[in-house]
């Protein structure tokens, strides 16, 4: 039996427990949700293992905070990874599938969503925030710069 390609998550009961996290979050770690960090970090961590030298070579604003394995936003990420397998499994979608219009090829669909996510990385550094950070830390502070983001 293939899965429901329309079967989702109830919408207010997903954004209700996004919610829950979100303020756990700032209880439990005094900060709000965000992936660019996290992603920063692993990067650093993996370049770390192969080019030790390039990483102290850095200039500043590419430059992470803290340890790159330390950082609670590392395992936000393995979370969020988890939370979507969690998520596609009990929604009865879970398979192995490239989402992809009729004119581009599965290699195309890959290579613009890693140009895509690559361009977002450096776009987030450089602005200090991703757009989950924007939209759900920043919304929920009532930030003037999530609202300009909304905008």
């Amino acid at each position: 039996m293939s899965p429901d390609p329309n079967k989702f998550w109830n919408p207010y009961l997903a954004g209700v427990a996004l919610g829950l996290v979100l303020a756990a979050t700032y209880l439990v770690m005094g900060n709000g949700l965000g992936a660019s960090g996290g992603s920063l970090r692993m990067g650093i961590a993996a370049l770390s293992a192969i080019a030790p030298h390039h990483v102290a070579a850095t200039p500043p604003l590419f430059r992470a905070e803290a340890s790159e394995h330390a950082n609670w936003l590392v395992y936000e990420l393995l979370g969020v990874v988890l939370g979507g397998i969690v998520a596609s499994y009990t929604a009865g979608r879970m398979k192995w599938e490239i989402l992809k219009g009729p004119r581009i090829s599965s290699a195309g669909r890959l290579g613009f969503a890693l140009a895509g996510g690559v361009l977002m990385g450096v776009a987030a550094k450089i602005t200090r925030g991703c757009a989950s950070g924007q939209a759900l830390s920043g919304g929920a502070l009532l930030s003037v710069g999530a609202g300009t983001f909304f905008i």
